[in-house]
């Protein structure tokens, strides 16, 4: 079997990461199972690319990718004037027709947007671009808080180090999951973060105007066996329901609603992947109540059932040293 050729659209002032996460994905998985792929970069406009780091990365021709097994357009500053590109567009457009897939990463999902291959479809970006994507894209069903989204043939992911958890879920898909674990544990990323997974980090980031925001959901991370209403948040914050709900979603993207339930999610996901006890036990304690209510909100979020999270969590009884084709 020839290898798959996983070509990557760069231009200039692409964010470096964007592609040279899912490239060193690529070409480790390539080492661990020979022959599995033949990794590539392209361009409008062939020859040295720069990033919007300085550094510059060569590129082939639009034409050298024209028969790729995976199409992935990178995120960055230059993402505005290539989803103008009118021959990239084209390009991208014809080349999804006949890829097994396409991808984008970070902002690169304005570019698969600008083509028309979102239309209809669920998408994900940077947290940070989602408004500016909304406004421009009304037709695209944005999933703004997730790590990346499969719709089809059609995936996107959210910034800059989504797209390793993107190439290793294809990875995955393509080679098996031993094979992606052993990537991950190379390049010493967890793994691996399932698409489902929310941006909601994000939200302990937030500017120091919203400090109160921050320590309130350290509050309730502390607390997601109790109830935790909008009421109960909007007591602790000292404002109406009505307000804080508003003044909530303004600050974080999210509701208050939405916003508890992921922390729920994130606990029992990683007390799943660490062995923590039974999943009725885990359910009461997150605060979902019953393993019913929870195996819907993970069904709903990450596109799995508990019981799987539980599975990824064992380890494989073969390290990464001992896998064929390594080295380091």
């Amino acid at each position: 079997m020839p290898p798959r050729v996983i070509a990557l659209l760069i231009f200039d002032d692409f964010q470096i990461l964007d592609a040279a996460g899912p490239i060193a994905a690529f070409e480790i998985a390539a080492r661990i199972a020979p022959g599995a792929y033949e990794t590539k970069t392209i361009a409008a406009a062939p020859g040295l690319v720069r990033s919007s780091s300085g550094v510059a990365i060569a590129a082939a021709s639009l034409a050298s990718a024209r028969r790729c097994d995976t199409l992935l357009i990178a995120g960055g500053l230059g993402t505005r004037a290539a989803a103008t590109d009118t021959a990239a567009l084209a390009f991208v457009k014809r080349t999804a027709a006949r890829a097994r897939r396409t991808a984008s990463v970070c902002s690169g999902a304005y570019v698969l947007a600008a083509a028309g291959l979102l239309d209809g479809r669920r998408a994900t970006t940077h947290r940070s671009r989602s408004r500016d994507f909304q406004r421009r894209f009304p037709k695209v069903r944005l999933e703004p808080d997730l790590i990346f989204v499969r719709d089809g043939r059609i995936w996107s992911s959210a910034g800059i180090t989504a797209g390793i958890d993107l190439a290793l879920a294809m990875i995955s898909d393509d080679l098996g999951e031993e094979v992606a674990r052993a990537v991950a544990r190379q390049l010493v990323v967890y793994h691996r973060r399932p698409g489902g997974q929310s941006q909601f980090s994000a939200l302990l980031e937030l500017e120091s105007r919203q400090d109160k925001f921050v320590t309130l959901l350290r509050w309730a991370g502390e607390r997601l066996h109790e109830r935790l209403a909008v009421e109960d948040l909007a007591e602790k914050s000292g404002m109406s329901p009505r307000n804080f709900a508003r003044a909530f979603s303004a600050a974080t993207g999210v509701t208050p609603a939405k916003a508890i339930e992921r922390l729920r999610l994130d606990k029992a996901k990683s007390e799943l992947e660490t062995g923590g006890g039974p999943i009725e036990t885990i359910a009461r304690g997150s605060g979902f109540g019953d393993p019913e209510r929870m195996r819907r909100a993970f069904l709903r979020v990450y596109g799995q059932p508990p019981q799987a999270f539980r599975r990824i969590a064992r380890p494989v009884r073969r390290p990464v040293n001992s896998t064929p084709g390594l080295r380091r």
